[in-house]
């Protein structure tokens, strides 16, 4: 009986891997597809419709930092502000404002609430929902339950297997590229394995990717910075085309690849105690740049993933190397799956869960025109432009404030910048030299 059983289970096998091998993986190798992803997408938006009862949504775009907000502001200057309680001497009720500040800040700032998921607007049949969501009627329990048994019983398989393959290819495929002498030949092999592997890859999420003005793709020799979200956002990029990356030496499964990968592809990869010397790594930046026959370097310069909903401070490292910027905006549709990794609350493993568990991975990618530097502009005057560029064309909302509040505390130096703004102010009004008048007549 149990050989049976295990021929049975043998020959499920073999057809489960003929099936994607044929119908999923051989099609990502040549850049084809046989409609299989059109026809999943086009059942989720039927399904999304049967739930919203609605037509078919557009992405829901967050214009301002407050569009989504639970406070209303108001983002009247302190000096007016101020000014309209009183015209000129300090008063005790300047303390009002600070606090109303203050308040606004713990009940809901615009920086913490970047680093959690971008909340829907309805219910898109996943684990996480709306938090005003009250009633589910029956219809919709019964399309939920076989929404769960579809994403873990089918899907979450297909995909493992996927990414096994593609993750598989790619140690394998550079690893024997890398063993050819330096030659345009190997060059051409690197781009095909890479192309490959991250098409699979790909598959491997569901991802329903469109590019736009591709015309502007990054250059070899050049520099692409994107708005970073997720580490898949690499993978959505290397889909369309080649990139140097740029990170530190990892462990485990990733410290496999980058071993791999950097004997076909010249990556640039830092040792944790390089990462910290800046000098070294704008040396290296600068010498990869100006080889014009190297790839162009990948690099996302918040430093941390943000919930695709805003674009916070890029670092000026980035800028300082020379050479041309390729930016690019990428936009991610929450209603089938959030893209965004919380590392604070997720490690990998359960992110990757999480992803492959969802319905697919909808997301935009814009290619926007070249940007250099010019004589009198500075590095982060520089970084700030390309910045809002992107934010633009993403439809995300800008911020000034550093993604490495995600994990430090506030600089003393933010809140000494309100005292000193607070002292010019009254300096200029005259306050400070009448309450010393007044103090030298008693």
């Amino acid at each position: 009986m149990e050989d049976v059983w295990a021929a049975a289970a043998a020959r499920v096998g073999a057809v489960w891997l003929a099936l994607v091998l044929g119908l999923i993986v051989l099609p990502s190798a040549l850049g084809v597809s046989l409609g299989i992803s059109e026809a999943y997408m086009w059942v989720l938006w039927a399904t999304i419709r049967i739930e919203k009862g609605v037509k078919k949504p557009q992405p829901q775009m967050l214009k301002t930092p407050t569009a989504n907000g639970i406070i209303e502001r108001d983002e009247t200057p302190m000096e007016k502000e101020i000014a309209r309680l009183h015209p000129v001497n300090f008063e005790f009720s300047d303390i009002f404002y600070f606090c109303r500040k203050g308040f606004e800040a713990i009940v809901e700032d615009e920086v913490t609430q970047r680093f959690s998921s971008e909340e829907l607007l309805s219910w898109n049949l996943l684990t996480r929902t709306n938090v005003n969501f009250r009633y589910i009627s029956l219809r919709l329990t019964i399309v939920w339950v076989i929404g769960v048994v579809v994403r873990y019983c089918f899907l979450l398989p297909l995909r493992i297997t996927l990414a096994t393959i593609g993750i598989t290819s790619m140690i394998v495929g550079t690893t024997l590229v890398g063993q050819l002498p330096n030659s345009s030949v190997k060059n051409y092999l690197s781009e095909v394995v890479h192309l490959t592997c991250s098409r699979i890859l790909v598959r491997a999420l569901s991802g329903t990717i469109h590019y736009h003005n591709k015309e502007n793709r990054p250059k070899k020799g050049g520099i692409c910075v994107a708005n970073h979200t997720s580490p898949i956002d690499a993978i959505i990029l290397t889909n369309d085309g080649c990139y140097a990356m740029v990170g530190q030496v990892h462990g485990g499964l990733m410290g496999v690849i980058q071993r791999a990968t950097v004997k076909a592809c010249p990556h640039v990869w830092f040792e944790r105690s390089e990462i910290k010397d800046r000098h070294l790594v704008t040396k290296r930046l600068r010498e990869h740049v100006a080889d014009k026959s190297k790839l162009p370097i990948l690099i996302f310069p918040e430093g941390t993933c943000i919930n695709n909903t805003s674009v916070m401070m890029f670092k000026k490292g980035s800028f300082e190397i020379g050479g041309t910027i390729y930016p690019v905006a990428i936009k991610y549709d929450p209603q089938f799956g959030d893209a965004f990794w919380n590392s604070s609350k997720y490690n990998i493993v359960s992110y990757l869960l999480r992803i492959m568990t969802s319905w697919a991975i909808v997301c935009n990618v814009w290619y926007l025109p070249p940007m250099v530097r010019e004589k009198d502009e500075d590095a982060v005057q520089f970084a700030n432009r390309v910045r809002s560029a992107i934010a633009r064309q993403g439809g995300l909302t800008e911020l000034p404030w550093d993604g490495g509040l995600k994990r430090a505390k506030v600089k003393d130096t933010f809140r000494e910048e309100q005292q000193k703004n607070y002292s010019k102010m009254l300096v200029r009004n005259g306050s400070i030299g009448s309450l010393s008048a007044g103090t030298e007549s008693d």
